[in-house]
């Protein structure tokens, strides 16, 4: 419908009137809201999307640790409280007012805690050796997860306000 282009300017509801055109047909509102994600999250966005929560020390020192180490600028970064999170997350049906894990949106496919982690990891360079922890099981490896999840505030800090990026790494980032 729109390949490869952000989605119109006025949204969803601009949207709706666009596809009732180019289209000389009626559209569920559902199938309209489909094709409005579809451009917005899929096409628009190639890369892998990392959502983390923006408050936790923890987190934000994992975004900077990976984008220290992501010299292909493979991933893009949202915090789970920015707009585009709180859209994914409704999109996706997670909800959108916890923000105890880690998200990786790939290829139109949702990964959570310990396997987002292990997937990121293996993109990198030089860190392909942590693929080794597939073995262990999955529920395993998100008790572990979510015990450091549970803990990070007050193990790690928590801030007031999201972090931002620098001004050279803002391009990484979605609103």
């Amino acid at each position: 419908m729109f390949p490869n282009e952000n989605p119109p300017k006025g949204g969803f509801i601009t949207l709706c009137w666009l596809v009732t055109l180019s289209n000389n047909k009626h559209m569920s509102f559902e199938t309209v809201r489909r094709e409005y994600y579809n451009v917005y999250f899929y096409r628009v966005n190639n890369n892998p999307v990392i959502l983390f929560d923006g408050v936790c020390n923890l987190c934000t020192g994992s975004v900077q640790f990976i984008l220290k180490r992501d010299k292909e600028k493979k991933f893009l970064f949202a915090s789970l409280q920015s707009s585009y999170g709180q859209d994914l997350l409704k999109q996706l049906d997670l909800p959108a007012d916890t923000f105890n894990s880690f998200i990786l949106y790939e290829s139109g496919k949702v990964f959570t805690r310990s396997t987002a982690a292990l997937k990121m990891f293996s993109q990198l360079k030089g860190w392909g050796w942590v693929k080794i922890f597939w073995i262990v099981p999955k529920f395993i490896r998100d008790a572990v997860y979510n015990l450091i999840a549970k803990n990070r505030y007050r193990w790690f800090g928590k801030k007031e306000e999201c972090w931002l990026p620098t001004p050279d790494l803002k391009a990484r980032f979605l609103d």
